[in-house]
C-alpha cells in the first residue's frame, strides 16, 4: 500500500486504538462503581483517581497514553511521518468521541503525551515538566494541562517542528475544548484542586 493510501488507514488505526475507554474498562474490572456516574463523570485518570483507586489511575493514565504512542508507531512504521501524525490525530478524536461510548470520552491530556512521546518524545517531557509545575503552584490538574498544552506547540513552532506544531495546535484547541467546563469552573473559582474530591 502506498503512502498516500495508508494515510485514512492510518486515521482509521488511530481512532480505534484511541477509543479503548481504559478508565472504564480498569474501574469496571475493579468493581468499582460506573466512573461516568462519579466525579466530573470523564473516563480519564483525573477522574478515575477520583475513586481513592490511585492504582487504578496510574493505570488509566498509561494506558490512555499508550495507545496514542502505539497508534503514531504503528502508522509510522506502515505509512511513514504523515501517517504517523494522522493517526495521532485520529487516536485523539478516538478518546474524545469514542462510538462505543455514544462519542461521550475523556479530555485528551494523556493521550496528547502518548502522541508526543511517539512523534517527538523530548517534547512530551516538556510537557510534563510544565504540568507539574503549573500542578504544583496552582492544584490545578486542568490549569496545568491547559497551559501545557498552549505552550507545546508554540515550542514545537519555535524550534522549526511546523508540521508539528500545526498538528498540536489542533489538539490543543480540541482540548481546550474538551475542558470548557473547567474553565468556567476555574473563572469562578469553583474547580476542584488535586486532592479534593466531589
Amino acid at each position: 500500500m502506498g503512502s498516500e493510501a495508508m494515510l485514512p488507514v492510518a486515521l482509521l488505526i488511530g481512532y480505534l486504538l484511541g477509543s479503548i475507554p481504559f478508565g472504564l474498562i480498569l474501574t469496571k474490572l475493579a468493581g468499582t462503581q460506573d466512573l461516568r456516574s462519579i466525579g466530573s463523570g470523564n473516563i480519564g485518570a483525573t477522574n478515575v483517581l477520583r475513586t481513592g483507586r490511585k492504582g487504578l489511575a496510574a493505570a488509566t493514565l498509561l494506558g490512555d497514553a499508550l495507545k496514542g504512542t502505539a497508534a503514531v508507531i504503528i502508522a509510522g512504521y506502515l505509512g511513514g511521518s504523515n501517517a504517523a501524525m494522522l493517526a495521532g490525530l485520529g487516536a485523539f478524536l478516538g478518546h474524545l468521541f469514542p462510538v462505543w461510548l455514544k462519542f461521550r470520552g475523556g479530555k485528551g491530556v494523556a493521550v496528547y503525551i502518548g502522541i508526543l512521546i511517539g512523534l517527538l518524545w523530548p517534547y512530551a517531557i516538556f510537557f510534563c515538566l510544565v504540568w507539574l509545575a503549573t500542578a504544583f503552584a496552582s492544584r490545578y490538574s486542568s490549569l496545568a494541562a491547559l497551559v501545557a498544552s498552549v505552550l507545546t506547540p508554540i515550542v514545537l513552532w519555535a524550534f522549526g517542528h511546523t508540521a508539528l506544531a500545526a498538528l498540536f495546535a489542533l489538539l490543543t484547541l480540541l482540548l481546550i475544548y474538551m475542558h470548557r467546563e473547567n474553565i468556567k469552573r476555574l473563572r469562578a473559582g469553583t474547580e476542584s484542586k488535586i486532592g479534593a474530591k466531589k
